[in-house]
């Protein structure tokens, strides 16, 4: 699949739209309840910032989903560091010591501590990152990332493990924020 004309790129949001709203409420399903971003918004913006510029090269329908799903999980750590700086600025002055309001604050810290350790494992692991990325944020099997890497499925799962144990030791010695 390869995306030259703006018509054969509707045509594949038209036909993978479920797909990616599917991965979107991957991404979602971690975040905090009172979430404002949806599943469709989330989609749409992430495809704005895919073909709102330069046309990205596209080798088949694996590489779009993985791709969408990355740019999802960017924009949800930009949307959370955005809430965190509104947080520290402003003029306003909010005073909660509402159950709730801490657990939303937990989950936002949580996706930036998760974002700091993905961005040291790529930098690290890139290959084992990219493997993390298409399984947890695209919800492909090992199977599905072994072919669109290509790699075998067994370095796939072995990559996984690894990945796993990686950003487990990583965040329980990441400083508290």
């Amino acid at each position: 699949m390869r995306l030259g004309d703006s018509q054969a790129r509707e045509q594949i949001l038209e036909l993978l739209y479920e797909e990616l709203r599917r991965i979107a409420r991957l991404h979602l399903r971690a975040e905090r309840p009172s979430h404002t971003l949806q599943p469709t918004a989330l989609v749409n913006e992430a495809y704005v910032r895919v073909f709102g510029g330069a046309q990205p090269q596209v080798t088949d329908r694996t590489h779009f989903l993985a791709m969408m799903s990355v740019v999802m999980r960017r924009v949800l750590v930009d949307h959370a560091r955005a809430r965190n700086a509104a947080r520290r600025g402003g003029d306003q002055t909010r005073v909660t010591l509402d159950a709730s309001f801490e657990a939303e604050q937990e989950s936002t810290l949580e996706l930036l501590e998760l974002d700091a350790a993905l961005t040291t494992l790529q930098k690290e692991k890139p290959q084992v990152a990219q493997c993390v990325e298409m399984h947890y944020f695209g919800g492909m099997t090992a199977e599905e990332i072994a072919e669109a890497l290509p790699r075998s499925v067994h370095m796939v799962r072995q990559d996984l493990r690894f990945a796993q144990a990686w950003l487990r030791r990583y965040l329980a010695q990441a400083p508290p924020a």
